[in-house]
């Protein structure tokens, strides 16, 4: 394929997408999946700027979704979102994992990476969800960003303790990530306020957030790990000053609006071309087993607590809890790069990864979102019992 014509093929998919969300009312992020899904097993490839810009793209979501997350909240539910976020991530990590080494017969480090790569809870489909149907602001959204933090900081810590080794390079990445949300907790609120800054075209304060990101990305491909954690915990910085007031909301909206109409798009279109049907149809009884122990696994830790402590959203919770895609498809990537998972077990848990990214969030827009979202109440919805 002509490499001048995949931008133009790329833009018709973004804004088909688009179209078919305003139609169906699905999330347009399921539908840049799917769409990514069939153009990639049709012969549509990625090209180098494409997998830069979607992993920028969920960089961004990433920060974006610690920005909404309401640290009073996560305060003073900590307990709640622990035992949520906690066993999110726990259950099928050990349940998947156990079934890749005991019964599939995948070596240890394939079935720690599988349990890994299915453990997760996505960061970007949950906040592109919350975000699309109103939610982020309810107590009922803070929650579940808070929670789906708690699975993606036991997915990445798990990874790390187990797998890689750092180095000085390693050390210098969170070195540096340290001393970039340092700065932002001093001086962002001076940036977001300078009337020199404010309302300007060249947007500056979004220039300025763009490239803590882009430093984030460098120093931790040069430590050969992510930058997932720290853009989530230098927009858990922000959030206070991004809720404080009308000026500083806009900056936050603006970069929402910057985001979601051409870099966040990629992320999800790259993530559905990962998809071989191919590969997954020659193990498709597999592929149905993890699938299905996920899911399993995610209500076994999720809906219980979900439901003693959302008594109005429980199923919903519990159903987008259950999608992955950003840390599933960085598990599943680190641990084929690495030799412990050949092709067809990576095929298998990105098909995976991509089915729960899709699945579990349309069972939960279509017949279990949250009615008169406006009423739940902090105290009457999120009160112990």
């Amino acid at each position: 394929m002509n490499a001048d014509i995949i931008p133009v093929i790329a833009g018709l998919l973004i804004v088909l997408a688009s179209l078919i969300s305003l139609r169906t009312g699905l999330s347009v992020a399921i539908i840049e999946i799917l769409l990514g899904a069939i153009a990639g097993n049709l012969g549509f490839h990625t090209e180098p700027w494409m997998i830069y810009l979607a992993g920028f793209g969920g960089i961004i979501l990433t920060f974006l979704a610690g920005a909404e997350v309401d640290t009073k909240i996560l305060r003073e539910k900590f307990k709640e979102s622990m035992l949520i976020g906690g066993l999110s991530f726990l259950a099928p990590f050990l349940l998947v994992g156990g079934y890749s080494y005991f019964i599939a017969h995948w070596s240890i480090n394939a079935s720690l990476i599988a349990g890994i790569a299915l453990s997760t809870t996505s960061l970007a489909v949950v906040y592109s969800v919350l975000v699309e149907t109103g939610l982020t602001n309810t107590p009922l959204g803070k929650l579940i960003m808070a929670s789906t933090f708690i699975t993606d900081m036991g997915t990445a810590l798990t990874l790390s303790i187990i797998f890689i080794k750092p180095t000085l390079f390693t050390l210098l990445f969170f070195g540096v990530s340290a001393v970039l949300i340092i700065m932002a907790a001093r001086f962002s609120l001076f940036i977001l306020r300078n009337p020199r800054l404010m309302n300007r075209i060249i947007e500056p304060e979004i220039k300025i957030i763009f490239l803590v990101l882009l430093l984030f990305i460098f120093f931790a491909q040069l430590g050969e790990s992510h930058a997932v954690l720290p853009a989530f915990v230098l927009g858990l910085v922000m959030s206070k000053h991004f809720s404080e007031q009308r000026k500083t909301k806009m900056v936050r909206n603006r970069l929402r609006t910057v985001a979601y109409a051409i870099v966040t798009p990629f992320f999800f279109l790259v993530g559905g071309m990962k998809v071989s049907i191919v590969l997954i149809g020659g193990a498709i009884g597999l592929f149905v087993i993890f699938f299905i122990l996920k899911i399993v696994a995610k209500f076994a830790g999720v809906f219980y607590f979900a439901k003693k402590y959302i008594p109005k959203g429980y199923t919903y919770t519990t159903l987008l809890m259950s999608t992955g895609l950003t840390f599933g498809t960085i598990s599943s990537l680190f641990g084929y790069n690495a030799g412990y998972i050949n092709q067809v077990q990576y095929s298998i848990l990105i098909g995976v990864v991509i089915a729960s990214a899709i699945i579990p969030t349309f069972i939960a827009q279509r017949w279990f979102m949250p009615k008169h979202t406006e009423d739940i109440d902090m105290e009457e919805d999120l009160s112990l019992h």
